[in-house]
């Protein structure tokens, strides 16, 4: 039998070779002054209050980015990391933590001070948490052509590094920078775009309806250090701004996204007389400034994830923690949701019948593999349907654990709800789901109980603590509260606490379901999916399998 574990070693396909199919989304000069001026550094607060800061470093870096980093926790999926994100949220909106002015460059001080950040650092750190919500929120293949704006400060740099990720997550950026920073880093900066062919577009050279060349129009203008009147040609780039997001239908409009806050806000008070800037994502950077409580766009993201404890105890900051490894998290209310317009438009490669394998299982093997290769949560999850003598369906999760010609094992206890729906009635589905992958395998067949010395092998291999579980639950039966559990399980803890061998109970044990039927299925473009079904024949007198392509 080819466990999960010994599946895991197989790989025959490489890591490289399995990107494209694992990951669908990713596939796919003139130098002048800055036309604003930064405010200078406010000083340092009494020393009974704060610890006195370094000596001013102009410009002011805007920047200190997130909380302190979460316990760790698997990679998530992309659909986990939005669902982690929602609940992140819900639970630390009310108390999220937005910055005045002074207290955001008083943080920018200390981190590129005492706390030893390089403006660089900050700068790549911003811009890759707006590459990443802008990522979470416009999924490519709806969301391709993407418009940056680019202003001559760090709110600006932001934006160049944000193109540079974007292009690597599979989008295509174009950047405007009418104003260039002649220093080294902004310079470096544009050399990288350039060596990936990333155009630059002269504002002059703009189409004059934005909407029909871009998705999304990113605002990387002017962040929370810049005072006074926009001047040309941000004034009237910003107007051209305003004026897309007041149309009504925002499906005939690109996306507008600004980073840490709209250009043309007021950094505490907002958009004041309500004639500014409406944006669709906001991405705020360290922490919200005040004028985000004045943001009712449907997408509120808090960017990157390193702002040490100390800055955190300082000032008093409450931020949400961050989803596994994502380097956004929701914050404020989450989007209303028209559950009709939800939908994919799948990326695959072709799913034919001349390149799949002439036996099913050898065909599932080489999909799990490669599902395993990906890197892919539970690759061995499946969707087990019973159903009992009057044909009531049920379904739920378990896991593979063995997978040979002979069919699919999982394990449970034979006092379950499904295993009272197999005792009376023998066949039951599966349904393999690989979000990531575009792909589903669906098995049907009969089952039967492994031998008991192979369920015995099983129970003991696993670990100790899930031993004394299928021993303490009495699986499918009511019982009065959860600590009714937990006391079982601590009296089993105490019995076996000397290292004595756990017994398997006779109530837990194994089933195999021995397949009828496989269908492999492939999402493909406009819904004109791939599906090929197996299906058993008899042969001169042998049992071979039969490839039919369904209708999607």
């Amino acid at each position: 039998m080819l466990t999960v574990a010994a599946s895991r070693l197989r790989n025959k396909f490489t890591t490289a070779s399995i990107s494209s199919l694992a990951m669908p989304f990713l596939l796919s000069s003139s130098t002048a002054s800055p036309p604003f001026s930064y405010s200078a550094p406010p000083p340092a607060r009494s020393p009974t209050l704060r610890p006195r800061l370094p000596p001013p470093r102009p410009p002011s870096r805007r920047r200190g980015l997130a909380a302190a980093p979460p316990p760790a926790s698997p990679l998530l999926t992309p659909w986990r990391r939005a669902m982690a994100s929602l609940a992140a949220s819900a639970s630390a909106a009310a108390e999220v933590t937005h910055l005045s002015q002074r207290d955001a460059a008083e943080i920018d001080e200390q981190l590129m001070g005492p706390l030893g950040f390089s403006v660089d650092q900050l700068m790549e750190l911003a811009g890759l948490s707006v590459a990443a919500a802008v990522a979470e929120v416009y999924k490519l293949g709806e969301y391709t052509r993407v418009l940056i704006i680019c202003g001559p400060g760090n709110n600006g740099g932001d934006g160049l590094v944000a193109a540079r990720h974007l292009y690597h997550f599979g989008y295509k950026p174009s950047v405007c920078y009418p104003k260039r920073t002649p220093k080294p880093l902004y310079s470096s900066l544009v050399t990288q775009l350039e060596s990936l062919a990333i155009p630059f577009v002269p504002v002059e050279d703009l189409p004059g309806n934005l909407s029909e060349e871009f998705d999304i129009i990113i605002d990387a203008m002017f962040g929370f250090s810049f005072h006074g009147t926009p001047r040309p040609p941000f004034d009237d780039l910003i107007h051209r701004l305003v004026w897309l997001s007041v149309i009504g239908n925002s499906a005939k409009r690109p996306a507008i996204v600004s980073v840490d806050i709209p250009s043309g806000w007021h950094v505490e008070e907002g958009n004041a007389n309500g004639e500014g800037l409406k944006p669709d994502m906001l991405v705020s950077l360290t922490a919200p400034k005040l004028c985000a409580r004045k943001f009712t766009g449907p997408h509120h993201f808090l960017g990157g994830r390193f702002v040490p404890p100390p800055i955190l105890s300082k000032y008093g900051l409450h931020l949400p923690p961050y989803p596994g490894t994502s380097m956004c998290v929701r914050i404020g209310k989450a989007p209303s949701v028209d559950i009709s317009s939800l939908r994919e438009n799948y990326i695959s490669p072709e799913l034919l019948e001349n390149q799949v394998m002439p036996d099913p299982f050898d065909q599932f093997i080489r999909w799990f593999d490669e599902a395993v290769t990906a890197g892919l949560r539970e690759p061995n999850a499946m969707a087990l349907t019973t159903a009992n003598k009057e044909g009531k369906p049920s379904s739920r999760m378990v896991l593979l654990k063995g997978v040979d010609k002979q069919g699919f094992v999982w394990y449970t206890n034979y006092g379950s709800q499904k295993a009272h729906d197999l005792s009376e009635n023998p066949n039951a589905a599966l349904l393999f789901y690989w979000n990531e992958m575009n792909r589903q395998v669906r098995v049907e067949g009969s089952v039967q109980k492994v031998p008991e010395e192979e369920s015995e092998k099983y129970f003991h291999s696993r670990p100790r603590g899930s031993q004394l579980g299928a021993i303490a639950s009495k699986q499918s039966t009511v019982i009065a509260g959860r600590e009714v559990l937990q006391q079982a399980y601590k009296e089993l803890e105490q019995k076996y606490s000397d290292g004595s061998m756990i017994p398997k109970p006779d109530y837990w044990g194994g089933y195999r379901l021995t397949p009828k039927l496989f269908e492999f299925w492939q999402g493909q473009k406009s819904r004109l999916h791939d599906r090929l079904q197996y299906s058993p024949r008899e042969v001169d007198g042998s049992t071979v399998w039969h490839i039919e392509r369904l209708c999607p």
